[in-house]
């Protein structure tokens, strides 16, 4: 049985929540999955360079976040969701962290996939990205 197989599915904001425990840090990967990202890794797309290891956007809430964890997952859960458009799809992951690719997000090797995230959580995070924050709003206005 392929590893994608046997991977849980993740159908709520709660139940990502539920993976940030303290001492651990996990990932969200945007991607054809886990056995797709083994056979070819990441590149950076404008050099052509290949990296040393997968792009992934850490679903951890750093320090100063004081609103609730559910709605930093969904940003972090949007911030890649137009890479659905081509074919990819939002799995959770841990691993060890080798270097940064070039928007500054680490990249991991010795990847262990935790779950796949559905489309309903998909939906639940663009819901409150969209209610709850000012999805899009300009940085530069301060």
């Amino acid at each position: 049985m392929a590893v994608e197989d046997s991977l849980p599915t993740l159908h709520r904001l709660a139940d990502l929540a539920e993976l940030l425990t303290p001492g651990s840090v996990v990932y969200v990967r945007y991607s054809p999955g886990p056995e797709a990202d083994a056979e070819h890794p990441s590149t950076d797309h404008e050099s052509g360079l290949e990296m040393p290891g997968v792009s992934v956007n850490p679903l951890n809430a750093p320090g100063w976040w004081t609103l609730p964890v559910e709605d930093w997952l969904a940003r972090r859960i949007c911030q890649y969701l137009h890479q659905q458009q081509e074919g990819a799809r939002p799995w959770v992951l841990t691993g060890k962290e080798v270097d940064f690719g070039p928007d500054n997000e680490p990249l991991l090797v010795d990847v262990e996939p935790i779950a796949w995230i559905s489309g309903d959580l998909v939906r639940e995070a663009r819901e409150r990205y969209h209610s709850r924050l000012d999805a899009g709003r300009a940085t530069h206005e301060d």
